[in-house]
């Protein structure tokens, strides 16, 4: 079995304690004795050597990929059993120089690795089947025990030095990688020990015959599980690739993204995602049909597979027009490089009909997002992704946008659609209280200026902004009687009316990107004394925004005009104000607002009377 992945340092310091070992048994159990063969112990020793490079020759691949296994470890074994460990391994140096000068397209060091590998192997197996009494020479029936020990030894020492390899590499349970070993090897084990009986009867009773007819049984098992797992692959490669495109479909690139992630995580190392969806190929498809369109959808598939295996990164089919490009070892820089390069080159590549495009070429828009230790679920990374796709698509399309390099962009962009949503729902009270739409847009405002006397950061401006906007919401649940009576409201109907926070807070948690905005419309009730609703918070308890916006609602319910009370002029409002500070509001956040409307009277000559903002 070989290794032929790329070890990360705790591989390459695994590597290096296997090939010191390896180094000190081999010398230990040798000793130099093939200086003392005989020529016809040399003669052996070439035919096991010509058998063992004839089965290494005819490999075949087993889980997980890049492992390798072949039918030679049965030839160690019947050398173990036949002429003892030493001869086993003299057949294994020299099979390891003979494969290095043959096959120079593998570095040294891997070959290294593997003939350590087997050494401890041999090594291991000859101790077990000594202690186990078996004896060297022609089978002996009633030592099966120690041939079955020997095999079980060598199995067990070849799947915990590969196990412990990947284990270091991919982290994980060492448990569970082991176990998948054994299941996934121990068909191939159970032939190899069968095989190496079954070599050491013939050799020992035919010679070189036996041992040619040994080759000749042992290459066409070889050849079988070849071809097996290469029906299995074939499988495997139909069920992971989209057929329209020939890229890995949706299923396998979050298999792959899982395992990268996990590997990023391990070394430390970069791992970026990009998210990729063609312009105006709704377009495309209207004008020239769903069968043009399925062959543009092949033609973007082929340049980006062609383009991505060059730079080693891999592109999936993430459905519909979008595609996603995994790229391990890329930080947020070279990534969005690459991206671009790739965009640019696409515009430059021509395809029948792009003519139709308003750009007039093939584009599209993509969004780049790079992995970060915070970052916990595999969706999330997919979604800081398409959240920079959805970025690139707002600035105009054709454009790479990474996520998190124009934050400023990025909160504005998000601002803007936050407040068409809300306001977008807020429309609904121009049919059942159009009073209470005009007051939600006015708070809004004064929250605007507010956030900038406050000196809010982006998160909390645009918390407490579209906190403003929504903290009314709930009242679209209280009956339309209630919510436009001129008279007085009786106790019964004003309970009705302070349960519109409540409500209020259920219609936010329904969509995530307002669940943030829940205390807004929860707390704007509250007082600074404690006798608010629906919770009686005190002082410091009350968010100091939401005591904030409580200053705000109450300043713009005083000094316009409703259906059940007074409308106050603002130099009455104000008063109003100071008169409650330290009762029903923050005192120091009273005189902040009372001063900003102050300065704003003076620079707008604001009139006295409750005109609307």
């Amino acid at each position: 079995m070989s290794i032929l992945k790329r070890p990360q340092i705790a591989g390459q310091l695994y590597f290096v304690f296997i090939s010191l070992m390896g180094c000190l048994i081999f010398v230990f159990m040798h000793r130099g004795e093939f200086l003392h063969y005989t020529p016809s112990q040399w003669v052996w020793v070439y035919a096991m050597l010509g058998a063992a490079m004839i089965l290494n020759y005819f490999t075949f691949q087993l889980p997980p990929e890049g492992n390798l296994q072949s039918m030679d470890s049965s030839i160690y074994l019947a050398c173990i059993f036949i002429y003892g460990a030493p001869f086993a391994l003299t057949i294994i140096l020299f099979n390891t120089v003979a494969m290095a000068l043959y096959d120079r397209k593998i570095p040294v060091w891997k070959h290294f690795v593997n003939f350590s590998i087997y050494t401890l192997m041999i090594a291991g197996s000859a101790l077990i089947f000594q202690a186990a009494g078996g004896i060297t020479g022609p089978m002996v029936n009633d030592k099966f025990g120690a041939y079955l020990a020997a095999l079980l030894v060598y199995f067990l020492i070849n799947v915990f030095l590969i196990g412990f390899y990947y284990y270091l590499l991919y982290r994980g349970s060492l448990y569970d990688i082991l176990k998948n070993f054994m299941k996934d090897t121990l068909l191939v084990y159970l032939s190899t020990l069968i095989l190496s009986l079954v070599l050491s009867v013939l050799i020992v009773h035919n010679g070189i015959f036996g041992l040619a007819l040994f080759i000749g049984l042992s290459v066409m098992l070889s050849y079988s599980f070849k071809q097996l797992f290469s029906m299995y692959n074939e499988a495997q490669e139909k069920a992971i690739k989209d057929q329209r495109t020939g890229l890995y479909n949706h299923s396998y690139f979050e298999s792959l993204l899982d395992a990268e992630i996990k590997k990023a995580t391990a070394s430390n190392t970069a791992l970026s995602l990009a998210m990729i969806d063609i312009d105006d190929f709704k377009k495309y498809n209207d004008q020239f049909g769903h069968l043009k369109g399925d062959m543009l959808l092949g033609f973007l598939g082929s340049f980006l597979k062609k383009e991505c295996k060059v730079a080693e990164v891999v592109a999936s089919r993430f459905g519909g027009e979008e595609f996603t490009i995994l790229m391990p070892g890329y930080d947020e820089k070279h990534a969005g490089l690459f991206i671009n390069r790739l965009r640019k080159k696409l515009n430059d590549t021509y395809f029948d009909g792009v003519e139709i495009f308003p750009s007039g070429c093939l584009s599209f828009s993509a969004g780049v997002a790079t992995y970060q230790v915070d970052i916990h679920d595999k969706s999330q990374f997919v979604d800081l992704a398409d959240q920079a796709l959805y970025y690139a698509k707002k600035q105009g399309k054709n454009i790479v946008h990474v996520y998190g390099s124009a934050s400023k962009k990025e909160s504005e962009i998000d601002f803007t659609e936050d407040v068409r949503d809300i306001e977008q729902q807020l429309k609904l009270f121009l049919y059942k209280d159009v009073d209470t739409f005009k007051h939600s847009k006015r708070v809004f405002r004064y929250a605007m200026d507010m956030s900038e006397v406050l000196g809010l950061t982006n998160t909390e401006r645009r918390n407490f902004v579209l906190g403003a906007l929504i903290h009314d919401i709930g009242k679209l649940e209280i009956p339309w009687g209630i919510l436009n009576k001129k008279d007085k409201l009786t106790p019964a109907e004003w309970e009705t009316v302070k349960r519109h926070v409540s409500w209020g807070k259920r219609i936010a948690e329904t969509n995530d990107r307002f669940k943030e905005l829940v205390p807004f419309i929860e707390l704007h009730h509250e007082r600074y004394d404690g006798h608010g609703y629906p919770h009686g918070f005190k002082g410091k308890q009350i968010p100091k925004l939401c005591r904030m916006l409580t200053i705000i609602d109450s300043f713009d319910a005083m000094t316009t005009e409703r259906p059940y009370q007074k409308t106050k002029t603002f130099e009455e409002g104000i008063a109003e104000l100071r008169l409650c500070a330290g009762t029903q509001f923050d005192p120091e956040l009273v005189e902040l607002f009372i001063a900003y409307i102050e300065q704003r009277s003076l620079e707008r000559q604001e009139p006295a009377a409750g005109a609307e903002v």
